[in-house]
């Protein structure tokens, strides 16, 4: 029969618990795992799976007693680090709303609108498009395994209980959010350009004939004008899904200090 001191089973835990609050607090953001539509009962279950096959593998570190205050202050940690590198790719999917939503108002296809089951809020039609069309991607190319590779090997590099604060990686997650916006405005540079350029024609047409209803006219020409520039562009929607998803992972690696 063995027996087992109360001691070694805390430590065994410990061993378990701090490495399960990082994957945890991962999925619970990542993107597709970490969605209202997925129950939470099913990011613990994969959570606890991940967990268990990764602690073997992990380098060995300090032992750390369970209930105390020590204790408690890491698991938050941990907790907050994986958050962290979790909403990254959030933030990635962001990007694409963001354009989406930047033609649409332009188009006049903001006026399309739809519930987000993912966020719960109302987005445009457009933009659940490509948020739909990105996900797709984005789990056709396996970037969740990829992050979840990082994760796993920020374990290394970052271990449970160094003295490294993680207030810089939230400063870096900032700075790096100017991607959104850049990376949305470059793709909806060509259809705003064009758009423009639509508008002007109109208000050229009414100046020349003022009977026509630049409203009644103009404003369906526009959609349509949208529509088949949306079509257009649409190729162009597959680089910048890799430069932002190349970017992701870079400062992902940045911040858990990987060499990628």
């Amino acid at each position: 029969m063995l027996l087992f001191s109360a001691e070694y089973l805390l430590s065994e835990m410990a061993s378990y618990v701090l490495p399960f609050a990082r994957l945890s607090g991962f999925l619970m953001t990542l993107v597709v795992v970490g969605s209202r539509n997925l129950p939470a009962r099913f990011r613990l279950l994969l959570a606890l799976s991940i967990t268990v096959l990764v602690v073997p593998v992990l380098p060995a570190t300090s032992p750390i007693t369970l209930f105390t205050g020590e204790s408690i202050i890491l698991t938050i940690e941990q907790t907050l680090i994986g958050v962290a590198l979790g909403f990254i790719s959030r933030l990635m999917m962001e990007t694409f709303v963001v354009g989406a939503q930047i033609i649409a108002m332009q188009s006049g296809l903001g006026f399309a609108s739809l519930v987000d089951p993912a966020n719960g809020t109302s987005v445009p039609a457009l933009g659940q498009f490509f948020l739909m069309m990105t996900t797709l991607m984005f789990l056709a190319v396996d970037g969740h395994l990829m992050m979840l590779r990082l994760v796993v090997e920020s374990f290394h590099t970052l271990p449970i209980g160094s003295s490294q604060s993680f207030l810089p990686m939230l400063y870096e997650i900032v700075l790096w959010s100017k991607w959104i916006f850049a990376t949305a405005l470059v793709m909806a540079l060509v259809c705003i350009a064009s758009l423009l350029i639509v508008n002007i024609s109109f208000g050229v047409m009414t100046r020349a004939a003022p009977q026509i209803n630049v409203f009644a006219v103009g404003f369906p020409l526009t959609m349509i004008s949208g529509l088949i520039l949306v079509w257009l562009t649409l190729v162009y929607f597959v680089p910048h899904f890799e430069g932002q998803l190349v970017k992701a992972s870079a400062l992902m690696c940045t911040i858990v200090g990987l060499d990628c």
